[in-house]
């Protein structure tokens, strides 16, 4: 068992990470020890990534005990860096953290200033001054490369700096000095957010939190008037919203709806989220208020102005949209499903049943592919064994018994043949002899037999596929 992380005392007595807990008790009996839970550390990091979504939306995990955000464009919203940095930092000092940050040019700079270094702005020709005095581990590399560099007197960044690179690069290889490339801005270093970023964002900062559903329900409408403009400048219209709501003590809430088509309608908006809030309305814990509420728009397609129609059809299509919005609102995007046809001309894979959520809508429904002959309204998701009589081997049935009913034939057509698609199942099924069948009642089937009457082989099989109407 060893120390995964230390307090200030127990860094005072001079403990450290990754020491034996044997050895910490002998230098210090009465040491408090608390199980190390890596799961609850990572939700508390992502916790507080989403907290520190109120400075920007680009946001990364860095290691275990890191958050990187990239104030790129933001910080003169908080009165600039410093202001920002000091905000940020007395927030969290506030919630009982011990936090450090810094403010640098490059994501390995600001890493290395925060961790071994008292500068927390740093400009762009202040890098090598502030960069040079700091220990090579400041460059995040493995602890046996700053050992190997150590041995020949590389102990400090500076000294690397001032190194011939051909020799640095064939003894060590190239992580010192890519490592030192991108702290300085030599090479580029992509920030990763944790989460998609929005297309557009309207957000209000509170004097006073909120708590009620109708306060959260007007301002989410008046954030949606303020994202009207931007989608009509982009002649295009929300599919998917996303309300945040930053409580006071740091818990953030996202609420997403989807929309069956393109909508900047903000009275549709705020009714959406109307309704997906009366489903949320015991999860939502409001606490001591919400201080900062969000609206983003993260993804959007093109809507192109039309005329207004009065025709039956087209005010049908908008009743079935809004009725699509109004039931995906609170039970989710994936509640309503729509047949989809398959690039397949086997019946058992030619369609499946999608999501309204996965990109499809009323005015996007996707139509039956062209097929050889007549399909039946109703397919069984299993073909059914039947019993069939045939006045020859190879021709239609002249009766049959399905689900214990005996029918008898009065009209066949076919056979339609359909081979396996070998490409999927290399061969292991085999082909299909297909019947569209009329029964005396008027019943109308669509069976097939499957296998061939060949010298030597098994006797083929009928099997019910579906009913027409």
């Amino acid at each position: 068992m060893r120390l995964t992380a230390l307090d200030e005392a127990a860094e005072a007595i001079g403990l450290r990470v990754g020491q034996g807990l044997a050895e910490a008790r002998a230098i210090c009996p009465s040491l408090d020890v608390i199980d190390a839970d890596a799961q609850a550390d990572r939700h508390f990091l992502d916790a507080l990534a989403d907290w520190c979504d109120r400075y920007t939306p680009l946001v990364a995990i860095d290691g275990e005990n890191g958050l990187v955000l990239d104030i790129t464009g933001c910080a003169h919203l908080f009165g600039g860096e410093a202001m920002l940095l000091d905000d940020l930092l007395s927030r969290l000092t506030d919630f009982g953290l011990d936090v450090r940050g810094s403010v640098a040019p490059t994501p390995g700079l600001a890493w290395a200033a925060a961790r071994f270094s008292r500068t927390q702005i740093i400009a762009a020709d202040e890098m090598p001054a502030v960069l040079s005095p700091l220990p090579m581990k400041a460059l995040r590399l493995a602890a046996e490369t700053c050992l190997t560099l150590a041995k020949v007197g590389l102990k400090q960044i500076g000294e690397l700096m001032t190194a011939p690179r051909g020799p640095i690069m064939r003894r060590f290889g190239p992580e010192p000095l890519l490592r030192l490339d991108r702290a300085l801005g030599r090479e580029g270093e992509p920030i990763s957010p944790r989460r998609p970023l929005a297309m557009l964002s309207v957000e209000r900062r509170l004097a006073e939190p909120i708590s009620m559903e109708a306060q959260i329900l007007d301002l989410a409408g008046r954030l949606a008037c303020g994202l009207k403009a931007g989608l009509q400048a982009r002649g295009e219209g929300g599919r998917l919203f996303e309300l945040l709501l930053f409580r006071v003590d740091g818990r953030v809430f996202r609420i997403e709806v989807g929309t069956s088509g393109p909508l900047n309608d903000a009275v549709r908006i705020r009714s959406l989220f109307s309704e997906r809030l009366q489903v949320l309305r015991d999860d939502l814990d409001a606490g001591f208020g919400f201080e900062l509420v969000r609206l983003n728009v993260l993804r959007s397609e093109s809507l192109s102005p039309s005329q207004p129609q009065f025709d039956q059809e087209a005010e049908a299509e908008g009743r079935f949209g809004r009725f699509i919005d109004q039931v995906c609102a609170p039970q989710g995007p994936r509640c309503l499903s729509v047949p989809v046809a398959l690039a397949s001309h086997w019946p058992d894979r030619a369609a499946t049943l999608a999501p309204l959520g996965d990109g499809l809508s009323p005015g996007r429904l996707p139509h039956a592919s062209p097929l050889r002959g007549e399909r039946p309204i109703r397919l069984f998701t299993r073909p059914e064994p039947v019993e069939v009589t045939a006045e020859v081997p190879d021709g239609p049935p002249a009766s049959f018994r399905w689900r214990r009913t005996r029918h008898r034939v009065a009209r066949a057509e076919g056979p339609e043949r359909l081979a396996a698609e070998w490409w999927v199942d290399d061969n292991k099924h085999k082909p299909r002899d297909y019947f569209r069948i009329e029964d005396s009642a008027g019943h109308r089937f669509w069976l097939f037999r499957e296998g061939l009457y060949e010298r030597g082989s098994d006797i083929p099989s009928w099997y019910m596929q579906g009913v027409f109407a």
